[in-house]
């Protein structure tokens, strides 16, 4: 599919995801209300504010004490807060921005290299959510240091801020990413009669499965030595001297670390090894997608692989964290909001070995394919 072609799909896509989000932060004052909260219960209505909060151009209710000059007299007196509201709004208009600006050109090679054709279609709607979803954190990553500024201690452990910063409000994401991937293959859908054939990659099962087995083998080290208890609290408490990178420990453990786990001690080996299997999951996704993802896309390149690597991480992600939260026992306990609380964790991470993962995947291919091209 052209690039013309494709790029209407695409706009469509980030609208809608970006106006998706805007209405979803609009949304918030509804749950304060009185009304809300007795048909939806107080816990269920504060954990879906919380979850849209992020969203939301509305400031925070409680703005810096110090952000008025004590003894102002007429305008000068208000000057400190409407400059942290002024921040405030400036960083929405950042993530809102963002969101479409790091939509548009994942989405645009994605339809041009997976249209929605010749039973394409499911896969190219898991690519377009996983990818909304990953533009969605980018888009709170890049706009969270003028909200942080805007609390009026921005220069107060700013790292470990940024980070809890960048996992905010990606619960919701999740369902408008959804929504708006589904607008997308639709559009992308309509676009591509009359484009041409649209074939898929030839590509041999032994190439394929090598450039399957090299992209997982660069995810496992994330999910399997990182994510360990003690390796990850090493990482966590890294801790180089002074400056500004004092504290960086939260915000590298988000974009290296897809999970979290530790040995078998005050747990039954059972339970542990149970446990374990979401992660052996996670690494069994992101093999089958990278196996099936050079015969889907109409040309395999470096770019396009990378992308749905990152895309099978995500899915692989998600897969991981649906299971975990189908075997804990509290979810009927706390209800199915409060433990859904943990959905999107890791998607930094995600993005980060994705990336690495496609590339690697993408180079193995070629070097496979030239092998059996000079071996034939």
């Amino acid at each position: 599919m052209t690039y013309r072609r494709a790029a209407i799909p695409a706009l469509a896509g980030g609208l809608l995801l970006t106006a998706l989000l805007w209405w979803a932060g609009a949304s918030v004052q509804a749950l304060r209300l009185q009304g809300t909260s007795d048909v939806l219960g107080g816990r269920t209505a504060a954990e879906l504010e919380h979850w849209l909060v992020p969203w939301s151009y509305d400031p925070p209710a409680a703005l810096p004490l110090g952000a008025e000059p004590t003894g102002g007299v007429g305008d000068s007196a208000g000057t400190g807060t409407t400059r942290y509201r002024s921040l405030y709004t400036t960083g929405m208009q950042i993530r809102f921005g963002a969101v479409f600006a790091f939509f548009l050109p994942g989405a645009l090679l994605l339809v041009r290299r997976l249209p929605p054709v010749s039973g394409r279609m499911p896969a190219t709607l898991l690519a377009l959510w996983s990818w909304g979803a990953v533009a969605g954190t980018l888009a709170v990553t890049v706009s969270a240091p003028w909200l942080i500024a805007s609390q009026g201690h921005g220069s107060y452990r700013f790292l470990p801020q940024l980070a809890s910063a960048i996992s905010a409000g990606r619960q919701i994401l999740l369902a408008t990413a959804l929504v708006a991937a589904a607008v997308t293959v639709l559009v992308a859908w309509v676009s591509a009669k009359g484009a041409g054939p649209l074939p898929r990659t030839a590509v041999p099962a032994r190439a394929a499965r090598l450039a399957a087995g090299a992209g997982t083998a660069v995810i496992a080290p994330s999910s399997v030595v990182l994510s360990y208890q003690s390796v990850a609290a090493s990482i966590q408490t890294f801790s180089p001297d002074g400056g500004l990178l004092a504290e960086p420990g939260d915000l590298v453990r988000q974009w290296l670390l897809l999970g979290a786990w530790s040995g078998p001690a005050g747990a039954p080996l059972g339970e542990w090894l149970l446990y374990r299997a979401a992660d052996v999951l996670l690494l069994a996704v992101v093999w089958w997608a990278l196996r099936l993802l050079p015969g889907l896309l109409t040309r395999a390149t470096v770019p396009a692989m990378a992308l749905g690597a990152v895309g099978a991480t995500v899915l692989g992600l998600l897969a991981q964290q649906l299971v975990r939260i189908a075997l804990d026992d509290t979810g009927m306990q706390y209800g199915l909001v409060r433990v859904s609380a943990s959905l999107g964790n890791g998607i930094p991470a995600a993005l980060t070995c994705g990336l690495a993962a496609g590339t690697v995947a993408a180079l193995t291919l070629r070097a496979a394919l030239r092998g059996a091209n000079d071996g034939g």
